[in-house]
């Protein structure tokens, strides 16, 4: 069952202790823990930006009133859909990358899930398979396993996000022009670096919600 939320995520706590061992890094270009990032865009767009693809509009109450171009979708923030993919390795890891400089949504920012926008007329489900086994590089990824769906609000628009879940043992080979750097990381590396490394916001809001939902 997909749980359905609503409003501000819950606050974070930081996790004590000390520092965990460093995790197993692949990629260049890493940022120190306290070097500044750039400033946030709006929301999960993973794929090379086409003005012209269309996607499903919706409201509030996540029912689909029309369709636009992506370009007007972002231009004129009109409510629309992104799927939000968590993926763990067999150990319980987190796939946790950071974007390239030159994207134009979120640049420089890290993120702890894969994904991207719904397209018209797509399901949640297609879209998050789609973007998961596109962003990793991993055309045998398994089908994720939807978990919660909430409305983000950001300063840089609003939209629906479904978060799903999956488990992947085989290799990953994110595109360079997508991912400036990869690596899996332990639950608790995370907790650690949550209030030290600059995350996109939609992927942060999501991660809090998930951590804080039953059955987890």
């Amino acid at each position: 069952m997909v749980s359905v939320l609503r409003g501000h995520p819950p606050r974070r706590a930081r996790v004590p202790g000390r520092r965990p061992p460093g995790a197993t890094i692949f990629g260049s270009g890493h940022r120190g823990v306290n070097r500044p990032g750039p400033s946030v865009g709006a929301g999960w767009l993973d794929r090379p930006m086409d003005e012209d693809e269309v996607l499903d509009v919706v409201d509030a109450h996540d029912e689909v009133t029309g369709r636009a171009p992506r370009g007007e979708v972002y231009r004129d923030r009109l409510l629309h859909r992104c799927a939000a993919v968590l993926v763990t390795d067999g150990q319980g890891r987190i796939f946790v990358h950071r974007r390239t400089a030159t994207k134009l949504i979120h640049p420089g920012l890290y993120d702890m899930f894969v994904g991207g926008v719904v397209g018209a007329g797509e399901g949640y489900a297609a879209a998050a398979w789609r973007e998961a086994r596109e962003e990793l590089g991993a055309p045998g990824l398994p089908e994720p396993e939807p978990v919660l769906r909430f409305l983000f609000e950001g300063e840089g628009g609003s939209w629906w996000t479904s978060v799903h879940r999956v488990r992947w043992d085989g290799p990953v080979r994110p595109q360079p022009s997508e991912v400036a750097w990869h690596a899996f990381l332990t639950p608790e590396e995370l907790a650690d670096r949550l209030d030290t490394w600059q995350w996109a916001p939609d992927g942060l809001a999501a991660w809090l919600r998930l951590s804080a939902s039953p059955g987890r």
